[in-house]
């Protein structure tokens, strides 16, 4: 099969995210309009990594200059960059292709309704 040039993926994601928009391209066909949606995933990705540094070396929250503790921005970041990530592969019809070292999704336990 032959390799689109245009398919390549951007030097500005990381290594582990180039690798996987590689890997993605490699398993299906992704046409060229829907690369950018593949692009944006992994740049979700990347921003969601980046704000989970931040926010495991300095916590969730801060005391603001009345002494009150505020929510770090960097979690809203962490969120909103997941829900765009997630959402760009159910875009791309990809959800079984989460990231790999993305935390396995658990059920909810059943609980027995009342009747």
């Amino acid at each position: 099969m032959k390799k689109n040039s245009l398919l390549t993926p951007p030097r500005h994601l990381s290594n582990a995210m180039r690798s996987w928009v590689s890997s993605i391209c490699d398993r299906y066909e992704i046409e060229e309009q829907n690369f950018s949606v593949l692009i944006c995933a992994a740049e979700a990705w990347d921003r969601l990594q980046e704000a989970r540094k931040v926010i495991s070396k300095k916590g969730i929250t801060y005391l603001d200059r009345w002494g009150a503790p505020r929510m770090r921005p960097e979690c809203a970041v962490e969120r909103d960059s997941r829900i765009a990530h997630v959402r760009c592969l159910r875009e791309l019809a990809l959800e079984s292709e989460a990231v790999a070292d993305e935390p396995p999704a658990r059920s909810a336990p059943s609980i027995p309704r009342k009747r």
